[in-house]
């Protein structure tokens, strides 16, 4: 389940691999597509657990970048 916080943030709830793998492919196209309007942020997938992920447009990230980390 791909949960829309704002177009900078997108929160992802899974419970199979396949569905984690989907969801999250799609949240980071839709976290893609904002950040070339703006041309100035990267993507931000953190996993805060096995089952739980945000994808954000993060001023932490260069443009054209897409980061990974572990809460």
């Amino acid at each position: 389940m791909i949960k829309r916080h704002s177009d900078l943030v997108l929160e992802i709830t899974a419970y199979d691999p396949h569905t984690v793998e989907n969801d999250l492919n799609t949240a980071v196209e839709m976290a893609r597509e904002h950040a070339m309007q703006e041309r100035r942020h990267g993507i931000l997938v953190t996993q805060h657990g096995y089952t739980s992920y945000t994808v954000a447009v993060s001023r932490d990230v260069p443009f054209g970048q897409t980061r990974e980390r572990r809460e």
